[in-house]
């Protein structure tokens, strides 16, 4: 990137155009030999700047909720499904209104709202999620398929229910995997549902899928999606959040103070909790350009952050030179889920938003003050 860093007020998050469009061209490739249809989960990233880019690529948006509907509605203009556990009845009458496929968690949920679907002013389609009870994530906090998950309807509940008005499967068992993880889960959906498949016009093969990962194996997926969509004609669904900015962001901090207490420490304008909260709560080690792991490179440091809260530590990483106040630090892959899960605890103000654009170059976003933080209050 040709940034002057030292021009750009800290802390604060760059997507770069070209990193993302590079992405988007990978997510294009797999639908144009597939037929596939590709959507952006908008609960892994929502920079909705961003959406006119995206939406030159992809089919549209997949929400979690009412207001993730709405944005992707009014910001991208193209499809919009919606999956939620369980719906607000106040909001139902808006779901309708911006989305276009609902997927239901369950029969007593799709039974409770199909009148309001069969009666609305446009066609919706409707499905199903289904839980086919296998996964191989090894965290319960990301497994939709734990022991007692919330998340979809296992095969034991969803025999013997009538299908009249559903239109297709949900499924959604993976996170930041590879294609060999989808074979082996697709053998067990088609054994468990393949029966159910047959009256289908879609199935969706939800989100987790890291396309455009360095090592993803694109050749086994499009065999996936070719497989399925072949035995039983129907149309294929993919909802990743995490590929379509992947490693396209960055968030930029500065060094405010060092100190010693058995190691040399910094403190950062950043903060984990605040703005890459899944450093602490997945937890992962994100990377900062020139940096190293703790005593490879000449000078380690304990990174932390401005809160009162004393677990508020990014990590321990080494330097070339030692660091001293004014100093930028630049972490990589922080475009997704970093910026739709920060909060202002403390009273720490949001990082301003920049898009670094292929014909201008950096242009700020948005840029957050008092005011956002106290409107979050009451």
């Amino acid at each position: 990137m040709n940034i002057d860093f030292s021009k750009i007020k800290t802390p604060c998050y760059i997507v770069d155009e070209a990193l993302l469009r590079k992405n988007l061209e990978i997510l294009k490739s797999v639908q144009d030999r597939t037929g596939a249809k590709i959507l952006l989960a908008t609960k892994a990233f929502s920079m909705f700047s961003t959406f006119g880019i995206i939406g030159e690529y992809l089919y549209g948006v997949t929400s979690s909720s009412l207001f993730e509907a709405r944005l992707g509605y009014e910001e991208m203009g193209k499809e919009v499904h919606i999956y939620a556990p369980a719906y607000m009845e106040r909001d139902f009458d808006d779901i309708i209104k911006y989305s276009d496929h609902i997927v239901f968690n369950t029969f007593s949920q799709f039974n409770k709202y199909k009148d309001k679907i069969k009666n609305a002013d446009k066609h919706i389609e409707v499905g199903i999620r289904i839980n086919p009870e296998y996964s191989e994530i090894e965290t319960d906090l990301y497994n939709p398929c734990f022991k007692n998950s919330r998340m979809g309807t296992t095969l034991e509940h969803f025999e013997n229910n009538s299908l009249e008005g559903i239109d297709g499967l949900h499924f959604h068992t993976m996170c930041e995997q590879n294609s060999d993880t989808l074979k082996r889960t697709l053998e067990v959906v088609d054994k468990k549902f393949g029966k159910y498949l047959k009256n289908m016009k879609w199935i969706n093969f939800g989100g987790g899928h890291h396309i455009t990962r360095e090592d993803y194996d694109i050749e086994t997926l499009v065999e996936c999606i070719n497989f399925i969509k072949n035995k039983y004609n129907i149309e294929v669904y993919l909802e990743p959040g995490e590929a379509i900015a992947l490693n396209t962001g960055f968030l930029v901090s500065s060094v405010l103070d060092t100190m010693k207490n058995g190691m040399d420490i910094a403190l950062l304008d950043t903060s984990a909790t605040c703005h890459m909260p899944d450093v602490l709560e997945m937890p992962y080690r994100p990377h900062i350009i020139g940096a190293d792991m703790p005593n490879v490179l000449p000078y380690t440091y304990r990174l932390g952050s401005p809160t009162c809260l004393s677990g508020d530590v990014i990590g321990d990483y080494s330097f070339e030179k030692p660091l001293k106040e004014g100093d930028k630090l630049i972490f990589c892959d922080m475009a997704i889920y970093s910026m739709v899960k920060n909060n202002t605890f403390n009273g720490i103000n949001l990082p301003s938003i920049y898009l670094n654009t292929i014909k201008d170059g950096i242009k700020l976003i948005k840029e957050f003050g008092y005011e956002d933080f106290k409107n979050r209050l009451s």
